[in-house]
């Protein structure tokens, strides 16, 4: 987001202007622009008329936002998705947002997203070797899958996701990106299709679904060739006082690892965002070993 004249990030200084400081700390961080949508995350102590005044200001300070949407609280249901609120401008949710040079045809209120996954896409591309298989198992409408196929030359990318909103929109971004002859859509659960068609085949598999990543590692294990090579696992971890988030998600991971008897190593960990008091998302960079 451009800064202003005096500085400060403009979402800052329009928050400011409407809300005053105090509210403003809590808020501009939490507003986030996808496509030509901009999206403000609920404190759980807000409510979505709250924020009204907020969106129509987006709206007539920052020309190139059309619609304003509150996100609830929490992701829920089978497809893990965020419940919306329209609070200004057209009553759209379809967009096509644009990351690392790409574009990602979506609708806010039917696929996943979050902007602040952004340097992990990059993060995670720039691990992926020319000519590796790699297995997105929660692929989405397709940022990881399509981020490294644009960039990484990998030979094949699977992407599974069992939304078929998700499917649709990855389907239309293979294309929209030119990376349909790299990136292979499926819909289905990730376990299922694994077991029927993609055993022993990935160099690499990602996991960037922190619900169900542990219950489904064993299923990346197998799809992996001869069950080695490197796994991406996205968890959460909730801390007590005095716990550190990283010793307790390296913990989590080992627990996992051995209790379906696998050997595996931990090339490299980090903390991805805060998802609530005390509560993480970590990921995990494995390296499988057998």
């Amino acid at each position: 987001m451009r800064r202003s004249k005096r500085g400060k990030p403009l979402l800052r200084r329009i928050a400011e202007e409407v809300l005053g400081e105090e509210w403003s700390n809590r808020i501009w961080k939490r507003i986030e622009i996808i496509g030509d949508i901009a999206v403000i995350r609920i404190p759980f102590n807000m409510k979505p008329e709250d924020l009204k005044p907020l969106a129509y200001a987006l709206l007539e300070r920052i020309p190139y936002i059309k619609s304003v949407w509150a996100g609830l609280p929490g992701v829920s249901g089978e497809y893990r998705l965020r419940k919306y609120i329209h609070l200004a401008g057209e009553k759209r949710s379809e967009t096509i947002y644009r990351e690392h040079g790409c574009l990602f045809k979506l609708d806010i209120t039917k696929t996943y997203i979050s902007p602040r996954l952004n340097y992990e896409h990059a993060r995670i591309s720039s691990l992926v070797k020319p000519g590796e298989v790699v297995i997105n198992m929660f692929s989405g409408v397709g940022l990881f899958s399509i981020i490294i196929a644009k960039y990484r030359k990998p030979r094949k990318v699977y992407s599974i996701d069992i939304n078929p909103w998700a499917y649709k929109y990855l389907v239309e971004n293979t294309i929209l990106n030119k990376v349909q002859d790299i990136v292979i859509p499926i819909l289905g659960d990730a376990a299922e299709v694994i077991e029927e068609k993609l055993i022993d085949t990935a160099d690499r598999v990602l996991m960037p679904l922190p619900e169900l990543a542990l219950e489904y590692l064993p299923y990346a294990i197998k799809a992996l060739k001869n069950s080695k090579g490197y796994v991406h696992v996205y968890i959460h971890v909730k801390t007590t006082k005095g716990e550190n988030y990283i010793d307790k998600s390296k913990k989590v991971i080992a627990d996992r690892l051995q209790e379906i008897g696998v050997r595996g190593k931990i090339l490299f960990m980090r903390r991805v965002r805060m998802v609530g008091p005390r509560k993480y998302q970590v990921v995990a960079d494995l390296e499988i070993i057998s």
